[in-house]
């Protein structure tokens, strides 16, 4: 096992090696904080949750995972960046259950080429509509998730997905345009 090669104590944990994985968590615990600092620019000023907070829990759940075959860093990254928007989901869904009728505020995508301040993030419309999209378009779905939450360039997504440039870009536009247009009508 390399210590410092997130990638190969990935694929190593991915292949049950414990050690690998309590290796791992130093190595990727700053770029998880960035995701979850993201996130959180996004949420209302009063939110309840901390990046910290996020953070522990996506990497909980990231552990939990058995059945990954964890293949490099940005599929790592891509998988916390989902794992920390179901948690916000699931916490603004709980909020709005306890506070029925709030009005939550609608979300912004016209411009965004990465993650941005976004402070009128409505996390559940834009995972309703992320869901829809995936039911008509997985790899758009997939390509918002990586670029929007995780943070991730339109490089390391194609190398990821093993698509060129071009198609990761012009799939990132088409999504983005999708989900503005879905959002904007909820």
């Amino acid at each position: 096992m390399r210590a410092g090669d997130p990638t190969q104590l990935l694929v190593d944990w991915g292949e049950g090696d414990e050690r690998a994985r309590e290796a791992l968590l130093p190595l990727v615990y700053e770029e998880l904080r960035r995701i979850a600092g993201a996130y959180m620019r996004r949420e209302r000023p009063d939110h309840t949750l901390q990046p910290t907070a996020l953070v522990h829990e996506a990497y909980l759940r990231l552990v939990d995972q058995r059945r990954v075959n964890w293949s490099n860093r940005a599929q790592f990254v891509g998988l916390a960046a989902v794992m920390m928007r179901r948690i916000l989901v699931n916490h603004a869904r709980d909020r709005a259950a306890a506070k029925r009728g709030a009005n939550l505020p609608v979300i912004s995508l016209a411009g965004a080429d990465a993650p941005a301040v976004a402070p009128d993030l409505d996390v559940v419309a834009l995972h309703d509509a992320l869901e829809r999209l995936a039911a008509i378009d997985a790899r758009k779905s997939t390509i918002v998730e990586l670029k929007f939450f995780g943070g991730l360039t339109t490089a390391e997504i194609g190398d990821m997905l093993n698509l060129s440039h071009a198609t990761v870009q012009r799939e990132w536009s088409f999504a983005r345009a999708w989900l503005y247009e879905t959002v904007a009508r909820t």
